[in-house]
Formats: structure tokens, C-alpha cells, sequence
């Protein structure tokens, strides 16, 4: 009996010392990478010195939102509070959360919006970096987001937004995705393109916000290595999942703006939308066949000018979700069609749909990026 205890109790403190030490392996290595994720974008900012804004401290951030006492919203990996700089300029103050990556949200944020000045891209007027704190802070919005406004239990009778200005809105979108595309001397591929991304001004002016998912291609035709898929499912553009269906390039923006522009027009609700790997259908083709029963093309009869501008969008938006993606528009295009004659659309054919064999390609693995 005292042999059995006796065992009994080696054993016992056996098996804490081996937690321990793999317990303590671990903090060690997870204290190693934290310590060697600061050291990369110290380096990153420091690099980048002349293209960064204004840095601030953690203390400088409690000052300007007193303590955090005004919170706008929280994302998944974010909180965004209403602040005020010393001038008076009110700001939003992005919080990323301790626990979240290894920086490159926060690295692809100052990287992207700092190469930028375009009235529809949201302007970073600094940041903070102080050991695990890592914040962003933006031009404030008295609107908020576009999300908001197009919300599926707000009924046609309460629109918030008259026609003309979601068609401005539209168009002042596509104005921003084509500057990151084309207007920039390094060329961003934003990769989560959706209503909430999307910031309005006090007159209701759009402004593209958080690039955490964006890609930078420093020349005009490159190659960028990408890991798995990102984006939000409803928006993401079926090449990002299925790697046999085309190049990934900045026609993956375009996608998601085609189905933002749907859900603005009332079309369809995006977050109905799955993605799932034993699903028969990469895209519902419930959409397509709900237009084709409920909007009706005729440019022959009298409309009023909301059908008008509603026609150009459901039209235009259906050219950008076409499922190959060199059949879809560039966004300049885009942008020709939305403030050309309606008389001169013509209607896009109805998507091809990817079958299950599709699913059973699906990779997370490292791909290519082609730009062109």
C-alpha cells in the first residue's frame, strides 16, 4: 500500500513538471515572437519614416478620447472611440486588440492609407505603437458607416437615403477602389471591400476604411504572394476561394463592390449569403433568379429617374459578380457605365455557378496574385 502511494505520488510530480515546463516553453516562445513582432514594425516605421503620420503615445490617446469614454463601435478585432485632438479636430481612434496577429493589420493600415490622398479613402491622421498597444487614428465621420443606412429591416418607405444620393455614393465608391487601383503610385488591392467598411461624411460623402486586409504592389504588373482566403463572406470574389476559377488581381475588388452595390439597391441581403465547401453553389443563383422575376429591364417605357439610377446600378453591379473575373468591368469602367446613358447598358449574361467538383479544389495554400 505505502509502495502503491508512494508511485503514486512520483507520478503526480512527474506529470506537473512536465506541464510546467511545456507551459513555460510556451510562454517563452510566445513572449520570443511578441518580442520579434515588435522589433519588425519598429523596423517597418522606421523605414517608412517620411510616409507615416504623427505618432502618438498610449497616454497621448486617454488625453484626446478622456479615457476611452465615448465608444463608437467594435469589429472583430478592433474599438473604435470618438476622440478630439488639441486643435479641437474631432478624430475616431482605432483600439486592435492585443491578441490580434502578429501586427500585419496594423502594418497594412499605416503602410496603405499612408500612400494615400484621395477624397473618397479615408485619411490616417496617426497612430500608436507602445509595446502590445497598437492604435489608428482617422479623420471622425459624423455619419458613420454606410451599413447602417442600407440595413435589411429598414423598409422602402423609410429609406434613409433618397436615390440621388445612394447613386453618389455609388459612384464616389468606385472613384475611391479605382484611385487605390490605378491613382496610386503603389498600386492597393483592398480585399474586404462591404457596407461597413465604407465611412460617410457629414454630406454623406463615402470614404474607404480599413485596409487590414489590403495587398501593396509596388509596380504596375507584379506578382504578390497571398496565404489562404480573406474577406468577408458575402463579398468575397470566388477566385479568392476556388484558385481554379481565375488570377486573383484587382478584379476581386470588383466583385465585392458589385455585391455591395446590389445590397444597397435592396436587392438582396449579403449576410444570407454562405460560403460553404459542400455547398452546390459557390453563388446563390437565387439573386440572379430573383431580379430576373422581380426588376424589370424595359428602357422603352417612362420611368422616373430613381428607376433610372436603380436600373444603372443592379445592371452595372451585375457585370461586376460575373464569375470569371476578366469578364468583369475595371473600376474605371465602372465608373464610365455608372455616369454614361442608361440606353447604352446592356445587360450582362447570368453567372456560371461553380459545382461541387469546384468545392473539392479548394485550397488554403499559398497562391499567386496576378496583377495586370
Amino acid at each position: 500500500m505505502i509502495l502503491a502511494a508512494g508511485v503514486l505520488a512520483a507520478a503526480v510530480v512527474l506529470i506537473f513538471i512536465i506541464l510546467f515546463t511545456f507551459t513555460r516553453r510556451n510562454y517563452m516562445l510566445n513572449l520570443k515572437g511578441k518580442t520579434q513582432n515588435q522589433k519588425d514594425i519598429e523596423l517597418f516605421l522606421k523605414n517608412n519614416e517620411k510616409l507615416t503620420p504623427k505618432r502618438y503615445n498610449y497616454s497621448d490617446l486617454k488625453k484626446m478620447t478622456n479615457s476611452f469614454s465615448d465608444k463608437l463601435g467594435k469589429g472583430g478585432f478592433a474599438s473604435v472611440y470618438k476622440g478630439k485632438l488639441p486643435d479641437a479636430h474631432l478624430v475616431a481612434v482605432k483600439i486592435l486588440e492585443e491578441s490580434k496577429g502578429n501586427g500585419e493589420e496594423f502594418i497594412n493600415e499605416v503602410a496603405s492609407i499612408s500612400r494615400t490622398s484621395h477624397v473618397n479613402v479615408v485619411t490616417l491622421l496617426g497612430f500608436c505603437f507602445e509595446g502590445s498597444k497598437r492604435a489608428l487614428i482617422y479623420e471622425f465621420m459624423p455619419n458613420g458607416s454606410l451599413e447602417k443606412f442600407i440595413c435589411s429591416n429598414i423598409s422602402k418607405a423609410e429609406r434613409q437615403l433618397e436615390w440621388e444620393k445612394l447613386f453618389q455614393i455609388v459612384v464616389g465608391i468606385a472613384h475611391g477602389i479605382e484611385y487605390l487601383h490605378k491613382g496610386c503610385n503603389t498600386r492597393i488591392l483592398h480585399f474586404d471591400i462591404k457596407p461597413h467598411n465604407i465611412l460617410l461624411d457629414k454630406d454623406f460623402i463615402p470614404k474607404i476604411s480599413d485596409f487590414g486586409l489590403a495587398k501593396l504592389c509596388p509596380n504596375r504588373s507584379s506578382i504578390v504572394s497571398m496565404l489562404g482566403t480573406r474577406g468577408t463572406i458575402g463579398y468575397i470574389a470566388p477566385e479568392i476561394v476556388y484558385r481554379n476559377v481565375g488570377d486573383i488581381s484587382y478584379k476581386s475588388d470588383v466583385y465585392s463592390y458589385g455585391m455591395m452595390v446590389l445590397e444597397m439597391v435592396g436587392e438582396t441581403k449579403n449576410t444570407d449569403v454562405r460560403v460553404d465547401r459542400s455547398s452546390e453553389k459557390y453563388f446563390p443563383d437565387w439573386i440572379y433568379e430573383h431580379l430576373e422575376q422581380n426588376f424589370e429591364f424595359d428602357f422603352n417605357r417612362v420611368v422616373n429617374e430613381d428607376e433610372v439610377l436603380k436600373k444603372k446600378m443592379v445592371i452595372v453591379s451585375l457585370w461586376c459578380i460575373q464569375t470569371d473575373p476578366t469578364t468583369r468591368p475595371s473600376m474605371n469602367r465602372v465608373i464610365e457605365m455608372l455616369e454614361g446613358n442608361v440606353e447604352s447598358l446592356q445587360i450582362p449574361p447570368k453567372p456560371y455557378f461553380l459545382q461541387p467538383r469546384a468545392a473539392a479544389n479548394f485550397s488554403t495554400t499559398e497562391s499567386s496574385v496576378t496583377l495586370s
